[in-house]
């Protein structure tokens, strides 16, 4: 595979993941009835920081994602999941 091909094939998924995270969390927090503020302070992190995963601009670590899966009471993989679509 050429270099360029598989460096935008990798700038496409890491968009996808980061849109697909900013996504569920959103969805999630909304759910259960969360405002950014209280899912920052119960997860330990900072509000702006859950408003820039929120808004894609900011990729949160395991720990990050693992906190606030915690907090939302979901599976990771709730958070990460990339569904790909059938070829």
């Amino acid at each position: 595979m050429k270099a360029k091909t598989l460096s935008a094939q990798l700038k496409r998924a890491s968009s996808t993941s980061a849109q697909t995270v900013a996504d569920r969390l959103m969805a999630l927090r909304e759910e259960r009835g969360l405002s950014q503020a209280r899912l920052a302070e119960l997860a330990g992190v900072d509000r702006k920081t859950i408003n820039r995963i929120e808004n894609g601009h900011f990729s949160p670590s395991l720990d990050t994602l693992t906190r606030l899966s915690v907090v939302l009471k979901c599976r990771l993989s709730e958070l990460v999941e990339v569904k790909r679509s059938k070829r």
